[in-house]
């Protein structure tokens, strides 16, 4: 209730794309958005401010920071701004909100009090690097970041080795080279995939490629911002007979292979996880 006994309508938030390189693919809407919401919550604010002079926006309202460190706390206050009516503007660094950013807590305490939630669309690392991958877009899911412990990310990657959708990764550029591996080792080396970097900037580089090689590649080192995406299972046109390939693991044994490494080719040549393999040829 107002002061004078009226009852005060629901705000309103906006969850705006931000650009994810040049500053000329932000749509006129977002300027007016910056520059009549109420407050903007902004992942950076001295990039919000950079934005908003590159724009030519003035913003009006209150700013705030809106990251993920203080998410938890400040979605409960912005709640409120919006319960008293207000307009409020989430934008983060570069790209959507609540995707891999900031923005799906207060999204949801404002789906759950009834607000009305909208979007200012713009640009995304996931379709951008999508699209010019050169991969199936017509199933696909999207992962985010990979865990950065080692035994996590294996298992995490384990867990996707049979998911038939192109898969699309966010990854830091300093963990690239152990994510690539550890995909290798989890769908296999030969499996296709693109490694997008710094998309829509001066430098923007897709390196397509099996995971293996790309793994190699990524050895010396790369910078920037980067999005992997990967091919996903391909279903196998005949069904794979496990006896066959425990068989296969045996035979090599015999010419002199390693039992490991026997495990590790035949599983790679099959398209099936080690993991998978090595139970089978221990049960026998």
């Amino acid at each position: 209730m107002g002061e004078d006994g009226s009852v005060k309508d629901n705000g309103r938030l906006v969850l705006a794309g931000a650009p994810i390189g040049q500053v000329g693919d932000a749509s006129p809407r977002l300027r007016e958005a910056l520059e009549t919401a109420d407050v903007v919550a902004a992942e950076d604010t001295r990039r919000l401010r950079r934005l908003a002079t590159e724009l030519g926006a003035e913003i009006r309202g209150r700013v705030v920071s809106y990251y993920d460190a203080n998410e938890a706390g400040r979605a409960a206050e912005l709640l409120q701004v919006l319960q008293d009516g207000r307009t409020v503007l989430v934008i983060t660094d570069a790209g959507m909100p609540g995707v891999s950013d900031p923005g799906y807590r207060l999204t949801r305490l404002a789906v759950e009090a009834g607000v009305t939630v909208t979007s200012l669309p713009g640009p995304s690392a996931v379709t951008t690097a999508l699209a010019v991958s050169g991969l199936p877009s017509d199933r696909f899911c999207f992962e985010g970041f990979p865990p950065r412990k080692s035994g996590e990310r294996a298992r995490r990657l384990e867990g996707l080795a049979e998911e038939e959708r192109t898969m699309v990764f966010f990854e830091a550029p300093h963990r690239l080279r152990a994510a690539l591996e550890a995909m290798a080792e989890a769908f296999g080396a030969d499996r296709r995939a693109a490694v997008c970097r710094e998309l829509t900037k001066t430098y923007e580089e897709v390196r397509r490629g099996p995971l293996g090689e790309l793994a190699e590649w990524a050895a010396d080192g790369v910078k920037g911002e980067i999005t992997v995406v990967v091919a996903g299972h391909a279903p196998r046109a005949e069904p794979l007979v496990i006896e066959d390939l425990v068989a296969e693991v045996v035979r090599r044994e015999e010419t002199g292979v390693p039992r490991k490494q026997a495990i590790v080719d035949v599983a790679k040549a099959a398209g099936i996880p080690k993991r998978d393999l090595y139970d089978a040829v221990h049960r026998g």
